[in-house]
């Protein structure tokens, strides 16, 4: 609780300070309390024993004697406990926080290549991207959300050459033994335009002209790659409706890009030609038999692959060429920047990273993250084909306008539709935020759904909660401080307080689930001040049940739209 912390700090230092405690290694250990029946703050007191040859359980007491005109202190075991006074938390949190982010910030998420519609395997990355975003943006800083558009590699250079050679009478020969396409996708272009490319992967692999088609396919990529105008423009037209459709589908999801930077922008303007010069000059600037060039990372303490490849025997630059290229170009739009990235790019980041170093320019913070998986039946892959997002979410709000039209029977079709469309979507987001990025996990419909549960309906029914009492009483809440605080409120006061550090450590850490476990803290808390506290006792307004609750209803709100959860105000 760093509100608490703003005014134990110095005091504490002072006692300290007469106990004869040299240095503030201290302020390094004091942080929250383990258990919340403790208090909000805890100091260990083990590490003075050493240098003031004391017992730590007597230096606790004695910190907390010569504390006890200021703050609530109390020794415990070796601990120092704070507890922040009842009072002084209610004028705290019901006068509000003022946001304290400053920076610039770009965060380049999702990324994915525009040869067909975004499937699941990609909705970690887009969705933990875009909550960093909105977390960013709680916290006060200027954001940029970045996606770069990966348009003149090998697997857009397969589509372009399918959208010019195969019919559709080739396309449908080609995947004879493959799935329709769902008919609830005819139209949109994503879903339309990928049959092309699946058909040419099944000709490049068992086709009687498949040399003929790689060669042509390559042909294509090496015009892109240097710089031809051509080639780029017919490598856009494939592409861009399929990258249209890719993005329709994370808007449903909430998902919104500031920007757009291709790839080719690097080589078209020089910046990568410039780049291999200086490669080439460098120390540590290799060339393999084939007449490709290489960086020995190895030379500047790099293990297992070390050879960093920037450029082909024919001249032409590599992927990795132009990620170094865009990097040192995203360095002169921001204070941070941020990459959230697959595990399976920790070589590739890490090569990067190396090299922008030995180039003298800094470093980018990454957020990797494990994958996920679906249960078994009937959103599992078949005949090896991926799991769209779009069949997904269409699962997700079917799921949830069953479990909604058995809760609600009151209401319209039409409500609930649309009710699901918002619990749906929302339990999808919820479900991947609140896992640590690190870890993989199984999606669970039951788990991801579940209105008493760690779920996005959870979190949002204590919202609407919150809401029904603002309809009721019908105004703004007079400027009122609860005198007489009862435990329910206590707590629920205690997890807003901390809602401004958690942002804090979530957007500093690049862990948003931090904050997921906040709102689920701040949810579990509401509910039992709902139950305990009431704003309405036959028709009389308790006005400062009714300040506490408005706080609450509006840094509910703030959050859950931080998660990119759907802030209904009924359920």
């Amino acid at each position: 609780m760093q509100i608490l912390r703003e005014i134990i700090e110095q005091p504490l230092e002072s006692a300290l300070a007469d106990m004869g405690v040299e240095g503030d290694f201290w302020k390094q250990a004091l942080g929250p309390s383990r258990e919340r029946d403790q208090g909000d703050l805890s100091l260990p007191c083990f590490p003075f024993a050493k240098q003031l040859g004391r017992n730590p359980a007597e230096i606790a007491n004695e910190l907390a004697t010569a504390l006890s005109g200021v703050v609530d202190a109390e020794a415990a075991g070796g601990y120092l406990n704070f507890k922040a006074n009842r009072d002084w938390l209610a004028q705290r949190v019901l006068s509000g926080f003022d946001t304290v982010g400053n920076k610039s910030v770009l965060i380049e998420h999702t990324s994915a290549n525009p040869n067909g519609p975004f499937h699941v395997g990609r909705a970690r990355n887009a969705i933990l991207g875009d909550t960093m975003v909105r977390l960013h943006r709680l916290h006060g800083n200027e954001v940029r959300a970045e996606y770069y558009v990966d348009d003149m590699g090998k697997q857009v250079g397969v589509l372009a050459w399918a959208l010019q050679n195969l019919s559709e009478a080739d396309v449908a020969d080609a995947l004879v033994d493959m799935d329709d396409m769902n008919p609830k996708w005819k139209g949109k272009s994503d879903h339309e335009t990928v049959r092309w490319y699946q058909a040419a992967q099944a000709l490049r692999q068992d086709s009687i002209d498949k040399d003929a088609i790689e060669d042509e396919i390559s042909r294509l990529v090496h015009a892109s790659e240097h710089g031809d105008d051509a080639v780029l423009a017919q490598f856009e037209e494939a592409y861009s409706p399929v990258l249209e459709g890719m993005l329709e589908t994370l808007s449903r999801l909430g998902i919104e890009f500031d920007t757009f930077t291709k790839e080719s922008k690097f080589v078209v303007d020089g910046t990568v030609s410039a780049l291999m010069e200086r490669f080439e000059s460098m120390e540590i600037h290799g060339m393999a038999e084939n007449g490709a060039h290489f960086l020995d990372l190895g030379q500047r303490g790099m293990k297992g692959k070390t050879e960093f490849f920037y450029r082909r025997g024919d001249g032409s630059s590599l992927y990795a060429t132009r990620d170094i290229a865009y990097h040192m170009w995203k360095w002169e739009q921001c204070d941070e920047l941020i990459n959230i990235l697959g595990e399976d790019h920790k070589l590739q980041s890490k090569q990067v990273g190396m090299t922008l170093s030995e180039l003298g320019e800094k470093v980018p913070e990454v957020m990797f993250y494990a994958f996920i998986k679906l249960p078994e039946g009937k959103m599992s892959t078949r005949k090896g084909n991926v799991v769209f997002m779009d069949d997904l979410l269409d699962e997700a709000q079917s799921h949830a306008a069953a479990i909604v039209r058995e809760l609600r029977s009151d209401i319209s079709d039409e409500e609930v539709a649309t009710i699901a469309e918002a619990v749906g979507v929302s339990a999808v987001r919820f479900n991947i935020i609140k896992v640590n990025p690190d870890k993989g996990f199984t999606f669970s419909w039951d788990e991801a759904l579940s209105f008493e549960g760690e779920s996005a309906p959870f979190v949002m029914y204590a919202h609407t909660r919150a809401c029904s009492i603002n309809r009721k009483v019908g105004r703004a809440p007079q400027n009122v401080f609860p005198t007489d605080i009862p435990d329910a409120m206590h707590e629920l006061m205690r997890v807003m307080a901390c809602n401004r550090d958690i942002i804090a450590l979530a957007t500093g850490e690049n862990r948003p689930h931090l904050f997921a476990t906040q709102m689920l803290d701040l949810a579990t808390a509401y509910n039992a001040f709902y139950r305990d506290c009431h704003v309405l006792m036959d028709g009389v307004v308790e006005e400062a049940n009714y300040a506490v609750s408005e706080a609450a209803r509006h840094m509910l709100r703030s959050g859950i739209e931080a998660l990119g959860v759907i802030p209904l105000e009924s359920m």
